[in-house]
C-alpha cells in the first residue's frame, strides 16, 4: 500500500515538473521568434534610397529622449531623395525633455523641407508640442489634442508609514534637497519652488505655441490653461491647420509645395540596438505589470484621465 501511494505521489511530481518545462519551453520558443520577427522588422535604417520620395514616421505611445529617433531625423533631414516627411502622431506626450528634442528635431527638418504632422486619436501634451516642429499641422475632426501643460507628480506617504510603524530617517545638505520626496511631507518652500519649475516649463512650451502658431500671448494663455481639445475646436482655435488625415497631408504637399501625389510614400524607423531574447522577455514582462506612464521621472507633459 505504500508502495502505490509512494508510487503516485511521484507520478504527480513529475506531471508538475513535466508542466513546468513545458511553460519554459514556450516562452523561451515565444521570445526567439519575437526576436526574430524584430530583426525581420527591423531591417536597413529608416534612410531608404533609390528614388525620390516622401518619408512616412510615427511618434506613438509615450514620448521620451531617443537618440536613435534624434539620428532618424538627422538622417532625414540631410537626404535629398527625401522630398518631404509625414509625422503620424498618437502619443498622450511625455516627458518635457523628450517632447523638446523631438521638437527641435522636427524643426530643424522642416527649415529645410516640408514636414506634415497627422495627428491620429491623440496628440496632447508633449505630443501636440512635438508637432508644433512641424510645416503643418492636420487633425482628425475627434482628434484630441492640446492639454498646454507640465505637471510634477508626487505623493505623500508618511500617514501610510506611520499606520505600518515605519519612521523614515533623512539626512541632507539642505531644506530643500529631495523635495519633493514621498518620505516627507512638502514643505510650504518646496512646494513654492517645485511651482516656480513648473511655471517655467509652462512658460516655455507656451513661447513655443505662441511663435509656431503665430497667436498672441493673450490668446495662448487662454488656450494653454491644460485643457484638451477636439481637432474641431483646435482648428477653430488656430492650434491645427486643417481636418483630415494623410491623404490631406499629400494634397497639401503637392498644392503648397509641388511635390505630386504619385511620389511614393516610405515608412522611415529608427534603426534601433538588437535586443537579446532575455531583454525581450523581461521588457515584455515590465509592459504587464507596469505602465509606462508609472515609470517616468521628472517634469511631464502628458495627458492621462486615468492610469
Amino acid at each position: 500500500m505504500s508502495q502505490e501511494v509512494d508510487d503516485l505521489i511521484e507520478r504527480r511530481r513529475l506531471r508538475r515538473s513535466l508542466v513546468v518545462w513545458r511553460v519554459a519551453a514556450v516562452v523561451i520558443l515565444s521570445a526567439l521568434v519575437g526576436v526574430g520577427i524584430s530583426k525581420m522588422d527591423n531591417g536597413p535604417s529608416a534612410v531608404m534610397g533609390g528614388s525620390d520620395h516622401v518619408a512616412r514616421i510615427y511618434v506613438e505611445g509615450i514620448i521620451v529622449q531617443d537618440r536613435w529617433r534624434d539620428d532618424l531625423l538627422a538622417d532625414l533631414k540631410d537626404d535629398d531623395q527625401v522630398q518631404a516627411v509625414v509625422v503620424r502622431i498618437d502619443s498622450p506626450g511625455g516627458t518635457v525633455v523628450g517632447g523638446e528634442e523631438l521638437f527641435l528635431g522636427l524643426k530643424s527638418m522642416s527649415d529645410i523641407k516640408p514636414v506634415v504632422a497627422v495627428m491620429g486619436s491623440t496628440a496632447t501634451s508633449a505630443a501636440y508640442m512635438a508637432a508644433l516642429g512641424t510645416s503643418h499641422i492636420i487633425a482628425r475632426e475627434g482628434s484630441l489634442t492640446g492639454s498646454i501643460g507640465v505637471i510634477l507628480q508626487t505623493a505623500d506617504l508618511t500617514g501610510l508609514m506611520e499606520k505600518l510603524g515605519i519612521k523614515p530617517e533623512i539626512v541632507k545638505s539642505g531644506p530643500l534637497k529631495a523635495q519633493p520626496n514621498p518620505m516627507e511631507p512638502m514643505s510650504d518652500a518646496a512646494r513654492e519652488v517645485a511651482q516656480g519649475v513648473i511655471l517655467d516649463m509652462h512658460a516655455m512650451f507656451k513661447t513655443m505655441v505662441s511663435r509656431r502658431r503665430e497667436l498672441s500671448v493673450d490668446q495662448v494663455k487662454t488656450l494653454a490653461d491644460g485643457r484638451i481639445y477636439t481637432g474641431r475646436q483646435a482648428l477653430k482655435n488656430g492650434l491645427i491647420d486643417a481636418i483630415g488625415g494623410e491623404k490631406e497631408a499629400r494634397i497639401w504637399l503637392e498644392t503648397a509645395h509641388a511635390i505630386k501625389s504619385s511620389v511614393p510614400a516610405r515608412d522611415a524607423k529608427p534603426d534601433y540596438p538588437d535586443e537579446d531574447w532575455v531583454g525581450k522577455v523581461m521588457g515584455l514582462t515590465g509592459k504587464a505589470l507596469f505602465s509606462e506612464r508609472l515609470k517616468l521621472d521628472g517634469l511631464l507633459s502628458v495627458w492621462h484621465p486615468a492610469l
